[in-house]
């Protein structure tokens, strides 16, 4: 018997309508869904690929509980009433000898519902240590930077850019065609179907710099300058939306006296672009409106990383393309929908004792993860002991890698689920299988939860396979076994429950919308005009309030990269490349995929991208494998794969990152030979207001592997 279910794709953020096809109760292929808001049929690879995950023989099949020594290799399988009740045993032990706070859940960025989950467990364990393994160069400066210029998110590559009716894109710093398949192809449909001017901004060339009007090939971690330098050219030549800006624009003449250091002569120097450049890309972009402006992590990975994004989203506002159609939109999602995560609120005083609240107020709730290794390794403000991960891998997605390995060794209690054994899970004391999404019903993540005018809902395909449980599942029965007196229960007795109560206050079952696939909201557009901007002026702040009474610049402010051609030259006979690191490539989300043929086979190695001149001149040919190391982590070097290539400059390298080998021994998986982290530092100096390191624009050293 055939058929074919409806449901969402979660092998990356964008969360694809998909049409999943099952034969003899068996999923054979998987197809995008024509009609769904965020893809309207297109499908990549990595969700054609995603039955071999579903069946791959190296899944992990139930749960195991750790027998010797730690990271020795030996399990022994258990039932699941055995391991959630010594789980809970364990962090009841934990919590009555160190108090909750030593307790922390981690989250990576795998798209699983576990994530929001993973945040009621810490408000139910009374922990303010939620960790993200990489908020502070993903997602965190973005979204403090738009929070406190006008109070909600507008670029996010999933959701806020509106390319389908935008006269002109400006991409910076991102490569969506590979990161956010179907809006990197709405992307390129606009510049082929109607011809919308596309600025690219980034030290590759990718794919979309191949087709753009115009390509700036910028120095690594200069983006701030560029942006304030292109703010300087609109107001010297009256470019910006005079309407919108006196009647809805805080810090106007601030900013304006504020830029006038940043000329296009000085911003050419920093950032080795030409003068001429400059100027065409702000007259492109503030004359051809409706414009978008699209940034991601290519500019979260340096410490100007908030302080860039600021000068994003005053460059969004000047030139009136600020919630309009074809420009960046506020997020606004159906009436009635509840974000699962807002159930529940930390008890009082509970937030102030997070790990790094003194360092970073602002951001977002999260423990920097260098912080949270050090307290792990008992350098902090207090322990944590015991630590639940779900959804990611922080040995090889964390910097200094070989750091968080003795880090979670230290621990007395970790841990880990997913869908296979990687480096992380070799170090637990429990390891829980989780499904997939073709295994269970819910909503997806980002997309979903967060940012749209739609909802949609995945639909289970199959029933787990194994003894695989969701997520969720695993932390709603973990709950129900702690009973500390002050702890806040759960507010679901199982995921049906939660499902529902997402949807419940629209009137609708969650099975109601199973069956409609997905709702639509109209879109509205100036949101603003009703109730101006979420923000202590009720304007967008030009120069940021909030940012001013915590001690921040309340404008930005360009710093030079503390490892650079500028910043240390004395570094340069040592180290005379430029390294950018984590470039996106479709094959992969992140660690995930290693194991995984199909995908495998287009990128079977990790390559370092290297100019014919670099190459040449340390006597590197193509397909070499290399060494690389930086003055960060000294000691430290990883070995890739020579790509010669034009499409990075002469004096600077691209690097991938999430590199590990399932078919490496364990318990490292190779984790430590090619793994970018491993010469890259967590240590300050770091962004003052989230903590951004420099994983892109510090300095490194090559050289051939004669061995």
């Amino acid at each position: 018997m055939k058929n074919i279910v409806r449901s969402i794709c979660q092998a990356c953020h964008c969360n694809c309508g998909v049409l999943v096809h099952v034969e003899k109760g068996k999923v054979t292929k998987i197809t995008g869904d024509p009609g769904h808001p965020m893809n309207r049929g297109f499908i990549c690879v990595k969700g054609q690929a995603q039955p071999e995950l579903l069946y791959h023989p190296d899944r992990l099949k139930y749960p195991m509980k750790r027998v010797g020594e730690r990271g020795g290799g030996k399990w022994q399988r258990i039932s699941w009433d055995d391991a959630l009740d010594e789980i809970a045993t364990g962090l009841t032990r934990v919590q009555e000898k160190y108090g909750a706070d030593s307790i922390a859940v981690m989250t990576g960025t795998g798209p699983r519902t576990g994530n929001n989950t993973a945040h009621l467990f810490c408000l139910m364990l009374g922990t303010p240590n939620r960790i993200s393994v990489d908020n502070h160069i993903c997602f965190a400066p973005s979204t403090i930077a738009e929070r406190y210029t006008y109070g909600t998110m507008t670029t996010m590559m999933e959701v806020g850019p509106d390319y389908q009716n935008a006269n002109c894109i400006m991409a910076w710093g991102a490569n969506p065609t590979d990161s956010h398949p179907p809006r990197g192809l709405e992307i390129m449909q606009a510049k082929r179907e109607r011809d919308a001017r596309l600025i690219v901004i980034d030290p590759r060339r990718t794919t979309l710099a191949a087709m753009a009007d115009l390509w700036l090939q910028i120095r690594p971690g200069t983006d701030l300058a560029l942006a304030l330098g292109m703010i300087n050219i609109i107001f010297n030549e009256e470019l910006y939306d005079k309407e919108f800006v006196s009647q809805w624009c805080h810090g106007f003449e601030e900013l304006r006296e504020h830029v006038q250091v940043y000329t296009p002569e000085k911003v050419a120097e920093i950032t080795w672009l030409p003068v001429d450049s400059i100027r065409e890309a702000a007259r492109l972009y503030a004359t051809t409106r409706p414009a978008v402006l699209h940034h991601r992590i290519g500019v979260e990975h340096n410490i100007n990383s908030v302080q860039s994004s600021r000068a994003f989203a005053i460059l969004i506002a000047l030139t009136g393309n600020l919630d309009v159609k074809g420009g960046n939109l506020f997020q606004s999602l159906p009436e009635g929908f509840t974000n699962p995560t807002h159930k529940l609120i930390p008890k009082p005083g509970v937030r102030e004792k997070r790990i790094g609240n003194k360092e970073f107020p602002l951001a977002q709730g999260f423990v920097h993860c260098a912080l949270a290794a050090e307290a792990m390794l008992g350098e902090g403000p207090y322990s944590i002991k015991a630590l639940y991960c779900t959804t990611g891998n922080p040995v090889v997605n964390m910097q200094n890698s070989k750091k968080m390995w003795r880090a979670l060794n230290n621990l007395e209690l970790l841990v880990v689920s997913d869908f296979f054994m990687q480096p992380t899970a070799e170090l637990a004391d429990y390891v829980l299988p989780a499904s997939t999404w073709l295994e269970k019903d819910d909503m997806g993540d980002f997309p979903n939860l967060m940012y749209t005018n739609y909802i949609a809902a995945g639909q289970k395909v199959i029933d787990p396979l194994y003894e695989c449980w969701d997520d969720r599942k695993m932390l709603i029965e973990l709950g129900k076994r702690i009973d500390w007196p002050d702890r806040t229960p759960m507010p679901w007795q199982d995921t049906d429950e939660l499902n529902d109560d997402t949807v419940k206050s629209m009137g609708i079952t969650f099975r109601d919308l199973q069956k409609q696939g997905y709702i639509i909201e109209p879109m509205k557009y100036r949101k603003y005009i009703e109730k101006g901007f979420n923000m202590p002026t009720g304007k967008v702040e030009l120069s940021s309030t909030t940012f001013e009474k915590y001690g921040y610049d309340p404008l930005p402010v360009y710093h030079e990269p503390p490892e650079s051609p500028v910043s240390t030259p004395e570094l340069l006979p040592e180290y005379p490349l430029i390294l950018i690191t984590g470039g996106r490539s479709i094959t992969n989300f992140n660690t995930e995929g290693r194991q995984i043929s199909r995908l495998r086979k287009l990128r079977p190695d990790p390559l370092l991208d290297i100019h014919p001149d670099a190459a040449a001149k340390n006597g590197i040919a193509e397909g070499d494998w290399v060494w690389l190391e930086t003055p960060q982590v000294k000691g430290e070097r990883i070995r890739l794969k020579a790509n010669i290539t034009t499409d990075v400059h002469p004096g600077v390298v691209h690097a991938p990152h999430g590199w590990w080998f399932p078919e490496k021994p364990s318990p490292e998986h190779g984790c430590f030979d090619s793994n970018v982290n491993v010469v890259l530092s967590g240590d300050p100096p770091r962004e003052p207001i989230c903590g951004s390191v420099r994983t892109r624009g510090t300095l490194c050293k090559i050289y051939r592997d004669t061995a």
